[in-house]
């Protein structure tokens, strides 16, 4: 399989504290790679750092195989990167439909040729393929503010699926999400992994959640990568052990 995604030796300091300290790895496509590690450790600073809302202090970031290190948020986004961030981003006054609309419209042009265009920029139907993609049928016309707190998180992710993008980061999909809500949402994003072969990174604390989820695990420590591999080899891990727990 080929690669979509492939970070090397990335670098980020703040004056002499080194958060990220020469990260590398790849991310293929279909795959579901988890990243995990301790409070502190690099992996929101990582995210910002491919994503574009850091500019690393060295290193390099390539989308199927061209060069990305540096660019803006937006010009990622049209190049079919999406993410979730730790907050939830829905609109709270708009409904679940025109929420997904509105994702959909950022892989769009720019915002002349949106406010000029239909006012759905022609995404209904797309959007409603995801709200029943996501189950969230009964609550289309439901402004996103009247949800649960788990069905936002599941109307976050669907939004972040908006568009096909070719790579999606999901920051604690799964924080604050209660046990029931969570099956769901874990059911839904496997459900669009083999459906519709999405590629896409996972920060999350959620052990339970992460294992079973993700193909294969990174582990951060200290802003380094301190373990690769399957959920079943980082769970036995020394290293990966008293990194949370200590000596």
């Amino acid at each position: 399989m080929s690669a979509v995604l492939e970070v090397t030796n990335i670098k980020k300091s703040f004056g002499g504290i080194n958060a990220v300290d020469g990260v590398s790895f790849d991310v293929c496509e279909g795959e579901i790679l988890g990243l995990i590690g301790p409070n502190g450790c690099g992996k929101s600073t990582l995210f910002n750092c491919i994503l574009g809302q850091l500019t690393p202090s060295g290193g390099e970031v390539k989308l199927d195989g061209k060069v990305v290190t540096g660019l803006r948020p937006s010009e990622l986004n049209k190049l079919g990167v999406s993410r979730t961030f730790q907050l939830l981003q829905v609109f709270p006054k708009l409904s679940v439909r025109e929420n997904l609309i509105l994702a959909g419209q950022e892989h769009q042009g720019n915002m002349a040729s949106r406010l000029v265009g239909r006012s759905d920029a022609g995404l209904t139907d797309a959007a409603d393929q995801m709200i029943g993609f996501f189950k969230l049928d009964h609550l289309a016309t439901e402004p996103a503010g009247g949800l649960s707190y788990g069905q936002q998180k599941l109307l976050d992710a669907a939004m972040a699926f908006m568009g096909g993008p070719r790579l999606v980061l999901l920051d604690e999909p799964a924080g604050g999400v209660n046990p029931s809500m969570l099956a769901d949402l874990k059911e839904r994003l496997v459900a669009i992994n083999r459906e519709k072969n999405a590629t896409f990174v996972v920060i999350e604390h959620n052990m339970e959640f992460v294992m079973s989820l993700c193909s294969r695990v990174m582990v951060m420590a200290e802003g380094k990568v301190l373990a690769m591999g399957r959920p079943d080899e980082v769970r036995k891990n020394p290293a990966v052990i008293e990194a949370y727990l200590g000596h």
